[in-house]
């Protein structure tokens, strides 16, 4: 009850011998290990300051307090948390920066108010972030590993990861932001969330429960594949935006609404296509096909039809066709497909072409190469020399002659049972040639004898 008199008498003129009472009072506590004590007298200092709205003086008690010899944890974790709620209605943002940073010196190489610690680094990144200054913020946010903190939710450590993984990705710092998002296992995002489970303990901590303003697991797995659609974006890793999209597009809330998959089933249709043929790509591209969703945008059924069916593509014909719809991504969800989409489409129709010809035909022209893909010989060799180094098709240009002989690719079985055919017809041959020469030596013998 006396603390609760001093901080009723705790006007602006008796602020400081109010504080200094509360001070004697908590030092009492603090060496007689009263937790409950120590706690309330420190906490109620705090209150005195903010109630006087002297920030400086509160920044002063927070390090003083927290400095005091055997100052117990629990104090420090309610000295903190109190704090924290004050941080939102300081009247200038210098005074918001000054109480984080003071909150955080005090937190630091502290386990028990790592998470507190946390969450002031991403208030203070938010800052500066706000003023544009970009590089600090995510300086900030690398320096705290919130992978290590078992009392953490699980939401609110991949939340706070993707927040570094998008801050290295504003700054352009492409190698760490993958080395971050390697940190979340996509399992994480398939875990039943329906089921209600038991806070579970990890050595003496319990796991807190993650703040309202944190995302849904579902929401953070939209989250998660946007950054990582930005990310192979950089190098134009279009198999794998494509599965990003495709786990976007997996979401239950997303395949409930239309307005929200059709964009983003389009926008697989095309990187399906933009993608270079490999069984990854074979295997989606014949599921996506199976997709009845796709019946409502019948125009990329067809497109993927032709993709998939062994025949030639007029590229000029296609282009004309899908132009408008190649034009109109700019203003779906994910924006427009980049800057060498439009390139790298034509590319995959030739390489596609290519595939087709290698089918039908042991033995071509480059000539007649060239006119079935509609470029210049010179092209139609370039376009065929990169297929073959890269290991997309087996076939060799006799330059002089000016013919391409196109080969099928045999395993290793495949050799060794024609070595082991060839082998057996060799010493079926040898053993007729042994038989005919014992055979005709026999017959010379008798004539000898007669």
């Amino acid at each position: 009850m006396a603390s609760s008199r001093i901080l009723r008498s705790g006007d602006s003129g008796n602020l400081e011998a109010s504080i200094d009472r509360l001070l004697n009072e908590e030092k009492q506590m603090r060496l007689a290990e009263n937790v409950a004590g120590t706690r309330k007298a420190a906490t109620e200092i705090l209150q005195l300051c903010f109630d006087a709205k002297d920030w400086k003086l509160l920044n002063e008690q927070i390090l003083n307090l927290s400095k005091k010899r055997g100052q117990l944890k629990q104090a420090v974790q309610s000295m903190v948390q109190q704090a924290m709620q004050y941080i939102d209605q300081t009247p200038d943002i210098e005074t918001r920066i000054e109480l984080i940073k003071t909150l955080n010196n005090v937190s630091a190489g502290k386990i028990y108010v790592e998470i507190e610690r946390a969450r002031l680094t991403r208030k203070l990144a938010k800052i500066k972030e706000d003023q544009g200054q970009i590089a600090e913020a995510a300086d900030l946010m690398q320096e705290v590993a919130v992978e290590t903190f078992g009392a953490m939710a699980k939401t609110e450590k991949i939340a706070f990861i993707l927040e570094q993984v998008r801050l290295c990705l504003d700054r352009q710092d492409y190698v760490r932001a993958q080395i971050l998002s390697r940190k979340i296992n996509p399992r994480v995002f398939d875990a039943d969330t329906k089921k209600d489970k038991k806070k579970p303990k990890e050595g003496e901590n319990i796991v807190e429960e993650a703040p309202a303003d944190i995302p849904t697991l579902l929401e953070l797995k939209r989250i998660y594949y946007e950054l990582m659609i930005r990310y192979y974006s950089h190098n134009n890793e279009y198999l794998e935006i494509c599965r990003s999209y495709k786990s976007i597009y997996d979401i239950p809330s997303v395949k409930e609404t239309p307005e929200q998959w059709i964009p983003i089933l389009r926008k697989i249709c095309w990187f399906l296509v933009l993608a270079p043929h490999d069984p990854m790509q074979s295997s989606l591209l014949n599921a996506t096909l199976e997709d009845k969703n796709l019946t409502e945008i019948p125009d990329f059924k067809m497109l993927l039809k032709q993709v998939v069916t062994m025949e030639v593509i007029q590229w000029t014909a296609l282009w004309n066709k899908y132009k408008g719809e190649f034009e109109n991504e700019k203003s779906m969800v994910g924006g427009s497909l980049g800057d060498k989409s439009g390139e790298d489409l034509k590319l995959r129709i030739i390489e596609h072409n290519i595939l087709v010809v290698s089918k039908y035909y042991s033995r071509i022209t480059l000539k007649r190469l060239a006119e079935l893909l509609c470029l210049s010989i010179e092209e139609a060799e370039k376009h065929l020399s990169e297929m073959v180094v890269s290991k997309a098709l087996i076939a060799k240009i006799d330059r002089p002659s000016g013919i391409v002989c196109f080969q099928i690719a045999k395993d290793s079985n495949e050799i060794l049972n024609s070595w082991a055919v060839n082998l057996e017809k060799l010493l079926d041959l040898v053993e007729k040639s042994c038989h005919q020469i014992h055979k005709e030596t026999m017959v010379h013998k008798a004539v000898l004898r007669s």
